[in-house]
This record gives C-alpha cells, sequence and structure tokens, in this order.
C-alpha cells in the first residue's frame, strides 16, 4: 500500500493540479492543517526538477499568506478560533509562554518556527495573539518559509536522483522517520 501509495504521488506531482495543490496545503498547513506541505513538495521538485523554483515560490508565497491568515485568527479570534486550534494540538499552555515570550525574542520564534519541523501554525496564532509587529512577522515568515523549501529544493536538485533512488528502496523507512520527525516537533513544541 505505501509503494502504490507513493507511486500515486508522484504522478500527482507533475499533473496540471499539483501547484494548486500544494499551494493549498502550505496556506491551510500554516493556520490549521497538521500534515507540512514537504509531503507534496519533496515529490513535486523529484518529478519536475526543472521547476523546482517555482514550486517553491508557490510554497513559500502560499505558506506566508496562510500564515497571515494564521495570525489573524490570533489577532482578532483566539480566544475562540485560534484557542481552539491550538488545544486540538495540545499546545495551550506552550502557546501562552510564546505570547509572554514575543517581547524579548519575537524574530527569533518566527524565525527558528517558520524553519523547523514545528507547528507553525501555532506560531502563527500565537503571534497574532502577541499582537507581535506584523511587518516584522510577516518579513520573517518570507524569510524562515522560503528558507526552508528552498533547501529542501537545491538539497533535491543536487542529489535528486540519488535521493530519488534512496527514497523508492527505503521507502518504509523513509516515511517512517517522516513521521518520527513530525511526532518530534510537536513534542518538542510541547514539553521544550
Amino acid at each position: 500500500m505505501l509503494r502504490a501509495s507513493y507511486d500515486w504521488m508522484m504522478r500527482q506531482a507533475s499533473s496540471r493540479g499539483a501547484e494548486r495543490a500544494l499551494a493549498l496545503v502550505s496556506f491551510v498547513e500554516s493556520s490549521v492543517f497538521p500534515i507540512p506541505p514537504d509531503v507534496m513538495l519533496i515529490p513535486m521538485v523529484l518529478a519536475r526538477p526543472e521547476r523546482a523554483w517555482r514550486i517553491v515560490a508557490i510554497a513559500t508565497v502560499a505558506s506566508v499568506l496562510g500564515g497571515i491568515a494564521g495570525y489573524l485568527v490570533g489577532f482578532f479570534l483566539y480566544e475562540t478560533v485560534g484557542l481552539w486550534v491550538i488545544e486540538l494540538y495540545g499546545l495551550a499552555e506552550k502557546a501562552e509562554a510564546f505570547r509572554r515570550g514575543y517581547e524579548e525574542w519575537g524574530l527569533l520564534i518566527v524565525l527558528v518556527a517558520g524553519f523547523s519541523p514545528l507547528p507553525y501554525k501555532v506560531i502563527t496564532i500565537a503571534s497574532g495573539a502577541a499582537a507581535f509587529d506584523p511587518v516584522v512577522f510577516t518579513l520573517a515568515s518570507i524569510v524562515s518559509r522560503g528558507a526552508r523549501f528552498l533547501l529542501v529544493a537545491v538539497l533535491l536538485r543536487l542529489f535528486g536522483s540519488a535521493i530519488r533512488r534512496f527514497i523508492e528502496a527505503r521507502l518504509g523507512l523513509v516515511t517512517g522517520v517522516f513521521a518520527l520527525l513530525l511526532v518530534l516537533g510537536f513534542l518538542a513544541l510541547r514539553y521544550l
């Protein structure tokens, strides 16, 4: 089943609707969705390496726009929608700590969270709830999300065929490691 899912995703990655789907996933991941856009970005770049920079741009723009939507949820709707999303991930206590830490560390929080596997949606909502400077938030989001997606694309462009062969030969291992990193990102945010 894993091989069939991988093959299906690789076919979808080169389909005409792939870019729209990537934009949608990138947008909603920054505000509510738990699955990172890398799930689509990686097979899209592997399937169409000549379009890597376009794919990075789409993921970055959509992710930043989704981050702004998350910021607005935190700013205007924190007590209802924002808190509900954060509680859904079991991170309400950490969100409060982030809100308090924004005065001293806001820029660094957004930069690190935007680049790391930490759940970015919690940071976007907490940024709005803390009324963190929206211009600084947006610029930090562009830098961190763009750098993250660009790093993935550059590595895939440089080592794409080797990475693809590695993934295809060890699909179960790669999927398990990716899932583990996702869980570790949530746990790090919750317990650190």
